[in-house]
């Protein structure tokens, strides 16, 4: 089985409720963040691919690091994914302008079992 890495962050609305989101031409919804690039440490990766996808300019030392997480790929088969995820302390008070790949943002319950989440939200938000 193939591993990706990424990083990813977990970002709340004031109520609690996590964003996700969805990759164009999947049905899975993820945390926000993407694949390291050479030479990159997650914590910019998830800086980066922020601000890529949603135009939200994150600042980098508020992020607080949750841990490193594996699980399933949500949109590659065969594949998992080993995760950087992040938590970003400052809620946000609407859903981001989406961009470049993501064809979609939504806020979930924390609590949330919907089966478009993907794997690696459920084991790494709580």
């Amino acid at each position: 089985m193939s591993v990706i890495r990424i990083a990813a962050v977990v970002i709340r609305n004031a109520g609690g409720d996590i964003l996700s989101v969805r990759k164009r031409g999947t049905v899975a919804f993820m945390l926000p963040g993407g694949k390291l690039e050479a030479g990159e440490t997650g914590r910019q990766t998830a800086v980066r691919e922020i601000s890529e996808e949603l135009g939200v300019d994150l600042d980098p030392e508020l992020l607080v690091p949750l841990g490193r997480f594996g699980a399933p790929a949500a949109n590659e088969a065969g594949c998992s994914v080993d995760c950087d995820v992040f938590l970003y302390p400052s809620p946000l008070d609407q859903l981001p302008e989406v961009r470049a790949e993501i064809e979609e943002a939504r806020f979930f319950r924390a609590d949330s079992v919907d089966p478009v989440l993907a794997p690696l939200i459920r084991c790494s938000h709580r």
